[in-house]
């Protein structure tokens, strides 16, 4: 066993020298050149210990620019997010919106192709009457529709006011929640469209058009 007046500097030294700590004192360790070999030694280990903490801090940095990352694909909706739906690119009578124009692309490819088990991108909003919309989020914030917010809105020449928003907005046309309709097309990533499995709803292609046209966002369009 190592003598308790054996400290690790003496460790360090004998280690630099070759030495065995039992086969000799502490006191004929520590020579001139064991000293200078352990200060070198020590200035190496010292050089290490700033490397391994810059390697550290530069990973942390990584790991948190890599969940900001992930944090900042996600979308923030406001009132100012809608505006007259009539500004909207559409197919057949739905209306998307995204910042993005490629995931725009996407979203409208998805929905014109009724692709299945395809989801639409973190960002997309769907309307297809001014006083509803659905816009995409990542799935754990609304894991139940696989991270799809539903809106209630009140338009006016004003602006839109959010009524209602989340996963448990009722649908007053059906009386009933928006998930419990869109439920039945969860293979088409929840969104709603003819043959995709949701219960009708109270518009024909004629009334959703013309409840589009009369948008009080939209001015004289």
């Amino acid at each position: 066993m190592f003598s308790p007046r054996m400290t690790w500097l003496g460790l360090v030294a004998m280690l630099m020298l070759k030495m065995n700590p039992r086969a000799l004192p502490l006191r004929r360790v520590i020579t001139k050149e064991g000293v200078r070999h352990m200060r070198q030694l020590i200035a190496l280990l010292c050089r290490l210990s700033v490397c391994v903490c810059k390697r550290s801090v530069l990973a942390a940095g990584l790991g948190f620019c890599m969940v900001a990352s992930v944090s900042a694909e996600d979308i923030a909706v406001s009132e100012q997010t809608f505006g007259c739906i009539l500004d909207w690119p559409k197919v057949r009578n739905t209306r998307f919106k995204h910042s993005d124009p490629e995931k725009l692309k996407e979203a409208l490819r998805i929905f014109r192709d009724s692709v299945p088990d395809k989801e639409y991108p973190v960002g997309t909003i769907l309307q297809l009457v001014p006083f509803e919309a659905m816009v995409k989020h990542p799935h754990e914030k609304f894991p139940k529709s696989n991270g799809w917010e539903f809106f209630a809105l009140e338009v006016s020449e004003a602006g839109t006011k959010i009524r209602d928003r989340g996963d448990n907005v009722v649908n007053l046309s059906l009386g009933a929640p928006c998930l419990s309709c869109h439920q039945p097309a969860a293979k088409f990533d929840f969104v709603c469209e003819k043959g995709h499995g949701c219960a009708p709803i109270p518009f024909d292609d004629q009334k959703i058009a013309e409840l589009q046209r009369a948008d009080s966002r939209c001015g004289k369009k």
